[in-house]
């Protein structure tokens, strides 16, 4: 059922690659093309019939995302709010939204992370009937060392590599995923990594070892984009207006 399923958008962080600009307004309102960038999460969760989102983002911007989103009716949703007092991490989420996501199936998508294509709703809604345990997500890339890399073993998903100095595989694991109600439960047995954060790497990993993760790989007409630096800002809006004109 639809009200089984909540969404978090993370929209916290320090946001320092985007420094200057990152210090006075959220980077995830800054706009891609014609809308701010956090409309584009928020859209796509809308697509796949999610109902009830909360937006975690810093005591400093949460203010301006109430203004602009308001309680959601706007967009025929409900929207919760929550302060990341510290950025430790992206499965730290759980861990804030632990009472939201109490008995719920979840769905996680970064703020700074732009899907576009029907290609990408189409995977995601067969991903939403059909996981077990989690789901993620994954494009092929040229340049795979910036990203969280598939690891296989006989064409089978064996591990999650973060930031691989050595080439492993082009499959970069993308900016959503899907888990079970038990995702909070995983979080609380994490350890921080080296740099001190709740690493999302090691919360999959823990899934995938519990063969319980489902793997879905994004194809053609299938676009995703990580808008978190200077040059993939520029490159998300001028590639946003050449899909919608084309349309």
């Amino acid at each position: 059922m639809a009200n089984n399923w909540v969404g978090i958008i993370l929209a916290g962080g320090s946001g320092s690659r985007l420094a200057p600009i990152s210090t006075y307004l959220s980077k995830h309102l800054l706009p891609i093309y014609n809308k701010p960038m956090i409309y584009y999460p928020i859209n796509l969760l809308i697509s796949i019939g999610i109902k009830n989102i909360l937006l975690i983002s810093t005591k400093k911007d949460l203010p301006v995302y109430k203004k602009l989103l308001g309680n959601g009716n706007k967009f025929g949703i409900n929207f919760t709010y929550k302060i990341q007092k510290k950025p430790e991490g992206i499965a730290q989420a759980f861990l804030i939204a632990d009472d939201f996501i109490l008995n719920k199936k979840t769905i996680l998508i970064l703020g700074d992370n732009i899907f576009i294509g029907k290609n990408i709703l189409l995977t995601l809604k067969e991903a939403k009937k059909n996981f077990y345990g989690s789901a993620i997500f994954s494009k092929k890339v040229q340049d795979p060392q910036r990203y969280g890399v598939i690891k296989y073993f006989n064409k089978k998903p064996v591990k999650i590599i973060e930031k691989p100095k050595n080439k492993i595989s082009n499959d970069a694991v993308t900016g959503i995923y899907f888990y079970d109600e038990t995702v909070l439960q995983k979080t609380k047995k994490l350890s921080p990594s080296k740099r001190g954060e709740l690493e999302i790497t090691d919360l999959n990993n823990l899934y995938l070892k519990d063969d319980m993760m489902s793997l879905y790989k994004f194809k053609s007409k299938a676009y995703w984009m990580d808008a978190g630096t200077f040059d993939s800002f520029l490159n998300c809006s001028i590639f946003v207006r050449r899909y919608l004109n084309k349309k």
